[in-house]
């Protein structure tokens, strides 16, 4: 057993995706139709990067690695490590924005602004409390 300090998407979500192993499930992405604004410039500071040896990109939602198991052609680095990301943002597989439904305190929508029809979070937040527990009187 392998033994790291890094916490990646995997271990957040106890399991790989297929489209970390699948570059023909990411290919057919266009970033620029995912893109608000049809300004790229958000995706520029998105890299491949590696993580434990392996390929990967920083998913800053959930602040962890994205590894990408596929061979990555040469030259396309960096456009296949941005698809892969928004791959699994606008898959609502992000542990950040899965986090959005219960935890998020302001409006606003859960997989961000790629996807035309994602539903509002935050509009009802309550601060969460332990069943049982009371705290300490002062």
């Amino acid at each position: 057993m392998k033994h790291t300090t890094a916490i990646d998407a995997e271990t957040l979500a106890g399991r790989r995706f297929e489209y970390q192993e699948d570059i023909s499930l990411v290919e057919d992405l266009d970033l620029m139709e995912l893109t608000p604004g049809r300004d790229l410039n958000w995706l520029e500071d998105i890299h491949l990067l590696e993580e434990d040896g392996t390929p990967a990109v920083f998913d800053r939602y959930s602040n962890s690695f994205l590894k990408i198991y596929f061979d990555i052609p040469e030259g396309r680095e960096d456009e296949l490590a941005r698809k892969v990301l928004m791959k699994h943002l606008i898959s609502g597989n992000s542990y950040g924005i899965q986090l959005k439904e219960k935890h998020c305190k302001f409006h606003q929508v859960e997989l961000g602004p790629w996807v035309a029809d994602s539903k509002s979070v935050g509009d009802n937040w309550r601060p969460p409390t332990l069943e049982g527990w009371e705290p300490p009187a002062h």
